[in-house]
Parts: structure tokens; C-alpha cells; sequence
């Protein structure tokens, strides 16, 4: 296999890196592209010295798999180019999620969903992916009727500028400005961009991919998207409505015996899912499962994931996986 990764040089392609060599991946045959200011820098993977090269140059090396990782402007110009090379393409920005041509794919929650035919497939936003992942063996069993959720969005998620911008508030020293407030002792009920309605980009980002991924328009959704001074690692309160009852130790069941996800759920022994434990791990933690009283058939529960890896570059590479699986590229 030849694989192309572009926005080698960013947070994500970083982490993208680490987790090819994680999962077997170290001897493949790599092409690593990035911006212009960027090319002819050394990058090391896998115990070598690999120069980064102009996505350009690397079209014409005519790769089998490239996963994307650079914006959604070079995604929307250079992933239909890749395919019509009948190159599939793994893309982590928003530029083909909600085209309804394009999968948008959590391997453990619809793989069925990527074929031979389907060269560009989507990366879902960070948020969705751990939601989703907690909520999809919950709607088989039970179907959903409503989500509330309101997220809590560690700095990463918007960047390595906004990581600088957290540590050089808290150190008191001059830096570039991502927020239009200060982040570091302070919370932005903000994420994304405003849209006409009052909700924000991220938020939107919530209904329609949670939708189009469980594959049902008929889910009422509402989100409020909050920045928090975390460094990474989202966190999610989700309200959830089925229309069926449940029970309890049951759901709770379902959730433990399904694929990546780890319950931690001991009141007692004070034991919930947070960043902390989230961080560099590939899974999706899940606790604080109770019963909403107020109204039928109704839950609540506390998710947690680390953004940048199961939220970005790990769910790129599973997909990766899932195209060796299916016999798609050797």
C-alpha cells in the first residue's frame, strides 16, 4: 500500500503518525505532504527521515489511500482528483460529511457504509464521533427519539495556536489571539461559527451528522457547544429520549458489551469519565448513566473521549483498517 498523508505537519497528522505505528502500520510505503512553507521539512516516522513534500507532488506519485488533514479547502480540490486516480480518500475536515453521495463513518457503528465505489469518505466532526459511538447501540435497542447535549470542548479541538494561547494566558505572556475572550480561568459558549438561527456552526454540526450517521433524519436534536480551559479531551452531558423503556443495569449492560467503549460508572467509589483518563487513549468513556426522572423513557449520561485521537486520527486510521478488511487496498 502507498499512503498519503496531507497536513503531515499539524496537531492531527502528528497524531495520525503515532497511531499508524500503534496499529501495524510502520512499514507501509508513506508520502508525506503539507503546505508550502512546509515542504522540504524532515519528519520522522517509524524510525526514518521522511522530507515533506507539495500535495502536488505527491498526486503524482499516485497513491492508494490518502488521508487528509489539512482544512477543507485542499480536501475540496484535491480529494476528487485523488479518486478519479481511484485513490480512496479518508477526509478529516467538513468539506464531504453531509454530501449524501460521501459515508460518513464511524467504524463501529457503520462500516457498512463503506464500499468499492465510495473513494472519498468522511471523517466526522470529534464531538459526533464520541456521541455517537455511546448512543448507536442505545438507538438499535431502543430508538431515540430526542438528544439534548451540551458539550464541554477542550483548546485542542480548535488547534495548536489555541493550545498556545491557554498556557501563555496562564503564564501571562504575549500571544496570538484565537478566542475573541480569554480561555484560561473562563468557559466560551461558543464554538464554531454563529450561524442566523443563533446556533453555532459546531452545534449544527451535531444535528446533522448524528443524523445522517444513525441514519435517521427523524431524531429531534439540540446542542449547546461550550470551550473549557482543558487541554484535550471533549466532554459531553447528553439527555437522551427513546421511545422505548429501558432498564437501567440492562442499558448499561449494552453499553459495557459494545465496541469502543468503556464504562466507568461507580458512584461510590467516585469513579466518572473525565479528560484526565480520556487523554491518549483511543476509546470512548461512558458514566454517570441515570435515569431522567422528569420524563418517560428518558436518560442521562457523561462522555468522554480524547478529540484528537478516537475524535480525529485514530477514527481516520480504523477506516483505514476497515478498507484492508473489505479487501480494498492490500
Amino acid at each position: 500500500m502507498k499512503l498519503l498523508l496531507v497536513g503531515a505537519s499539524g496537531l492531527v497528522g502528528g497524531v495520525v503518525l503515532e497511531v499508524l505505528k500503534e496499529r501495524g502500520f510502520e512499514n507501509v510505503d508513506i508520502i508525506l505532504a503539507a503546505s508550502e512553507k512546509s515542504v522540504g521539512k524532515k519528519v520522522n516516522f517509524a524510525k526514518k527521515e521522511i522530507s515533506l513534500v507539495s500535495v502536488e507532488t505527491a498526486l503524482e506519485m499516485k497513491p492508494d489511500v490518502a488521508i487528509f488533514s489539512a482544512g477543507s479547502a485542499i480536501s475540496k480540490k484535491m480529494a476528487p482528483i485523488l479518486a478519479k486516480q481511484n485513490c480512496y480518500v479518508i477526509d478529516n475536515s467538513s468539506a464531504w460529511r453531509l454530501d449524501k453521495n460521501i459515508p460518513l463513518v464511524i467504524p463501529e457503528v457503520n462500516p457498512h457504509t463503506i464500499s468499492k465505489e465510495t473513494k472519498i469518505i468522511a471523517n466526522p466532526n470529534c464531538s459526533t464521533i464520541q456521541l455517537v459511538v455511546a448512543l448507536a447501540p442505545l438507538h438499535r435497542k431502543y430508538k431515540i427519539k430526542r438528544l439534548v447535549i451540551s458539550t464541554y470542548q477542550s483548546v485542542s479541538g480548535t488547534g495548536a495556536k489555541a493550545i498556545e494561547q491557554l498556557f501563555a494566558e496562564r503564564e501571562n505572556r504575549g500571544h496570538e489571539k484565537v478566542y475573541p475572550y480569554e480561555i484560561d480561568l473562563n468557559l466560551l459558549p461558543h464554538g464554531g461559527d454563529f450561524q442566523e438561527d443563533g446556533y453555532t456552526s459546531e452545534e449544527q454540526k451535531l444535528v446533522d451528522e448524528t443524523r445522517k450517521i444513525l441514519e435517521d433524519d427523524n431524531i429531534a436534536v439540540t446542542a449547546t457547544v461550550v470551550r473549557v480551559p482543558v487541554i484535550g479531551g471533549h466532554s459531553e452531558a447528553v439527555n437522551v429520549e427513546f421511545y422505548n423503556d429501558f432498564d437501567i443495569d440492562e442499558l448499561r449492560e449494552t453499553l459495557k458489551n459494545s465496541q469502543g467503549i468503556v464504562v466507568q460508572d461507580d458512584n461510590e467509589k467516585n469513579i466518572y469519565p473525565m479528560p484526565l483518563f480520556a487523554h491518549q487513549k483511543d476509546d470512548v468513556f461512558v458514566g454517570r448513566i441515570r435515569r431522567d426522572f422528569s420524563q418517560p423513557n428518558s436518560l442521562n449520561m457523561w462522555v468522554v473521549s480524547d478529540n484528537v485521537r478516537k475524535g480525529a486520527a485514530t477514527n481516520a486510521v480504523q477506516i483505514l483498517e476497515k478498507l484492508k478488511e473489505k479487501n480494498l487496498v492490500k
